[in-house]
Parts: structure tokens; C-alpha cells; sequence
């Protein structure tokens, strides 16, 4: 089984995103978000990832949401944020994604995610559905969210 860690803010953890940037996933790099939340070994931070060995292969963010500013879920409640999901292309297809997106459904929140183009098959596995699209609420971007046992769409 993979292991989810929750990744420090420190400079290996920079380093770590560091490469990921070099394989030119840039619209997808976290490492303009580290630079500018850099504490030495933040404990909360928001980054998870799955390390092969001593080498980070598998990264995502992972934001709780307050309920006031549910606008997708119902009944209105927290939900999670799941942003920057990246596996390194030579771990791709090895179950690394699944493992982080299995950890997120473990709060057992509902997820809102706004996917990469081409990765709707992924999130399709995932259960992830997409929203009814609306203009304001949505300003562009196409949503995808997993609902847990006993939520609905809003």
C-alpha cells in the first residue's frame, strides 16, 4: 500500500518540487505556493505527497473549505479543495494518484477539484462527477466533486 505523507514546508521539500517543474508541468507547479509559504518544517501544511524511496514522485494540495462558502454541496457544509494533483510521468499509471485522491475521500468530505484538460478519465475512476455549470459561481472553470454518502449537488 502507498503511503500519503503530509509534506513539510522546509527547503528538501523545494527541492522535491523542484523537479516536477522540470518535466514542464508548469500551469500545475506548487512551488511558487511553497516559495511564498516557507516556514522551516511547517506542520499544516497543505501539501501531501508519496515519496518511491527517498525521491517524491506523487503531489497534491489539499485545502479544507469553510461551509459559509459552500456553493456546490448539499447539505452546505466543509468541503476540500483538491488542487495541483501531479504524478511524475515515469510513476504514472502505478496507482499513486488513486492513493492520493483515496486519501483525501478519507475526511470523508465532499471534494470540489478543477482537472487538467485530459484528465477526466482519471477522475471519472475517481467517481468524480461534474457540476451543472454556472457562469457566476464558476467563472470559467469546470468543477468536478466527489460526494460522499448522503450529500447531493446544491
Amino acid at each position: 500500500m502507498l503511503k500519503v505523507e503530509r509534506l513539510l514546508v522546509n527547503y528538501k521539500t523545494l527541492e522535491e518540487f523542484k523537479k516536477f517543474r522540470e518535466y514542464g508541468i508548469q500551469e500545475l507547479s506548487m512551488l511558487e505556493d511553497l516559495q511564498s509559504n516557507i516556514i522551516e518544517n511547517d506542520s499544516d501544511s497543505p501539501f501531501y505527497g508519496i515519496y518511491y524511496g527517498d525521491k517524491l514522485v506523487a503531489r497534491m494540495s489539499l485545502y479544507r473549505v469553510n461551509k459559509r462558502f459552500d456553493q456546490y454541496f448539499s447539505p452546505q457544509q466543509d468541503f476540500l479543495e483538491l488542487w495541483k494533483l501531479e504524478v511524475l510521468p515515469n510513476y504514472q499509471g502505478k496507482g499513486y494518484g488513486r492513493a492520493l485522491v483515496d486519501y483525501a475521500k478519507s475526511f470523508n468530505l465532499p471534494i470540489k477539484t478543477n482537472p487538467r484538460v485530459k484528465s477526466g478519465d482519471f477522475w471519472s475512476k475517481m467517481n468524480f462527477e461534474q457540476v451543472k455549470y454556472e457562469m457566476e459561481r464558476d467563472k470559467g472553470e469546470n468543477p468536478l466533486v466527489w460526494y460522499p454518502s448522503g450529500v447531493s449537488e446544491q
